[in-house]
C-alpha cells in the first residue's frame, strides 16, 4: 500500500516509513569518519587530507543539492529519491571493494554526497508536498530532520562494530546493504511525489533570484549554513578526539569504544531537534535560536580544554554538545519551510542545502587544518583552536536571523 499522508494515521504512517529510509540510506553517511584513525595510519594521511575526505562527501552534496532538489519543483521527488538512493549505495560497495588511498577515497565520497543530495532534502520535500496539513507538516519536518541525527548515531555505531567483527571494509559493504533496502521500501510503500500544476523552464529552476529577495527565509537559510558550520565539523572529528582524550587518561578499563560514544552523543540529535521545534513553536522561533546558537557557540569555545580531564567529565560535556549542536536543526529548517513561496518551495530548500552543505564540507577540512598549523593531534590546545573554529560560526546565525528576519512576525506560532 502506498501511503499519500492525506489521513492523521497515513501521515504517521508516512513519516515513520520516510524516516526508517533516511537511517537506513545513511548508514554510509560517518563509516569513514568513524574509522579515521584507522584510515589515517594505513593511507598515512594528514589531517588536513583526512578534513578533505570528510569534506568532500558534504561537497558532492552541495554541488548536486541546487540542482536536484529544484528540480522537485518540476518532477516527481520520488524519482530523484529513488534514483540517489540506489547511487548511495552503489558508492558505499564502491569504496569497499576499491578505495585504496586518498584520491580513491574521496572519489568515492563525492558519489556519496551527491546520493545525500536527492535523498536527505528531496525526501523532505516529497514528505511535505504529500502531507498539507500545516501543524503536521511542522511536526514532519521536524522529526524528519532529527533523524538525520539517528542516521549519524547509527551510522558511526554500526561502522564501529562492524569494523571490529569483519573489517573496515564490510563497514561500507553494510552501509551499501542499507541504502538499497531503502530503496526497496519507498518504492513498495511511498506514493509518487506531487507533479506541480505549473510548469518553470529547466533553465529557471536554480534561478535563486526570487529566494534571496526573500529576506526572512534567506536569514534563516544562512543561519543553517552557521548551525552546518558547526555540526558538521563535530560529527568528522569527534571520534578522534575521543581517541585523543583517551590516551590522555589512566590506565583505566572503559567499556564502550569512541564509536560508541559518538553515537550516543549523535543520536541525542532526535530528542534535541524535536523537542527544540516544540519550544520555538510555543516560546517563538527567532527567540530560541538566538538562546541555543548563543550556548553552543560557548561551548565551542570551550570543550577544547576538556581533553585532559576526566573522562566522565569528556563525555558529560560533548553530551552537552550533542544537544545545543542539533537542537536548533528542525527550527531552522521549520523556519525556512514556513517563510519559503509554495511555488518556489523546492527553490528554496534547494539554497538552504547548498548554503548549509557548502559550510558543512568546508568546516572540516578548516578544522583540520587548524588542527596541524596549531601543533597536531597530540596537543591540546590544537584541539581547542580546531574547536573554536567551530563557536566562531554558529555564532553568527542568530545575526543573519536578526537583521535579515526585521519582517517576519514575531508573534507565536507556525508564522515564526
Amino acid at each position: 500500500m502506498a501511503l499519500d499522508g492525506q489521513t492523521g494515521r497515513g501521515a504517521t504512517l508516512l513519516i515513520a516509513v520516510m524516516c526508517l529510509s533516511q537511517v537506513l540510506g545513511m548508514l554510509d553517511n560517518a563509516t569513514f569518519s568513524a574509522l579515521i584513525v584507522l584510515f589515517q595510519k594505513q593511507w598515512s594521511l594528514s589531517n588536513t587530507e583526512i578534513g578533505w575526505i570528510s569534506g568532500i562527501y558534504y561537497g558532492g552534496y552541495a554541488a548536486a543539492v541546487p540542482f536536484l532538489v529544484a528540480l522537485t519543483d518540476r518532477e516527481d521527488a520520488r524519482r530523484i529519491y529513488l534514483f540517489c538512493m540506489a547511487l548511495g549505495g552503489f558508492a558505499a560497495v564502491g569504496f569497499a571493494w576499491f578505495a585504496g588511498g586518498f584520491w580513491s577515497a574521496m572519489a568515492f565520497r563525492l558519489f556519496a554526497g551527491v546520493s545525500l543530495a536527492g535523498t536527505y532534502m528531496v525526501g523532505l520535500k516529497l514528505l511535505t508536498d504529500l502531507i498539507s496539513e500545516k501543524k503536521q507538516q511542522s511536526r514532519a519536518v521536524a522529526y524528519y530532520t532529527a533523524h538525520f541525527a539517528i542516521g549519524t548515531g547509527v551510522s558511526v555505531f554500526v561502522a564501529g562494530e562492524v569494523w571490529q567483527l569483519l573489517g573496515w571494509q564490510w563497514s561500507f559493504l553494510v552501509a551499501g546493504i542499507g541504502s538499497f533496502f531503502a530503496w526497496i521500501v519507498v518504492l513498495l510503500f511511498v506514493a509518487k511525489g506531487h507533479r506541480p500544476s505549473h510548469h518553470i523552464p529547466l533553465h529557471q529552476l536554480i534561478d535563486f533570484r526570487p529566494v534571496i529577495a526573500n529576506r526572512p527565509a534567506l536569514g534563516y537559510i544562512l543561519a543553517y549554513a552557521a548551525h552546518l558550520w558547526e555540526l558538521f565539523a563535530l560529527r568528522a572529528w569527534l571520534v578522534a578526539f575521543f581517541v585523543f582524550s583517551l590516551s590522555l587518561q589512566p590506565d583505566t578499563a572503559y567499556d564502550w569504544s569512541p564509536t560508541q560514544i559518538a553515537s550516543w552523543v549523535f543520536l541525542l540529535g532526535l530528542p534535541a531537534s524535536v523537542i527544540g521545534n516544540e519550544f520555538s513553536v510555543r516560546f517563538g522561533r527567532r527567540r530560541l535560536l538566538t538562546l541555543i546558537m548563543g550556548v553552543s557557540a560557548l561551548v565551542g569555545f570551550t570543550i577544547g580544554f576538556t581533553a585532559s580531564l576526566p573522562f566522565v567529565v569528556v563525555i558529560a560535556a560533548f553530551t552537552l554538545y550533542g544537544i545545543t549542536a542539533t537542537a536548533d536543526s528542525s527550527s531552522l529548517t521549520s523556519g525556512v519551510v514556513a517563510n519559503s513561496d509554495p511555488a518556489r518551495k523546492g527553490a528554496t530548500m534547494a539554497l538552504q542545502s547548498l548554503a548549509g552543505f557548502a559550510a558543512g564540507s568546508l568546516s572540516p577540512i578548516v578544522f583540520g587544518a587548524v588542527l596541524d598549523l596549531a601543533g597536531g593531534a597530540e596537543n591540546t590546545l590544537a584541539w581547542v583552536a580546531a574547536f573554536s573554529t567551530m563557536g566562531v560560526g554558529v555564532l553568527l546565525g542568530p545575526v543573519f536571523i536578526r537583521y535579515l528576519g526585521r519582517t517576519e512576525p514575531l508573534s507565536k506560532g507556525m508564522k515564526h
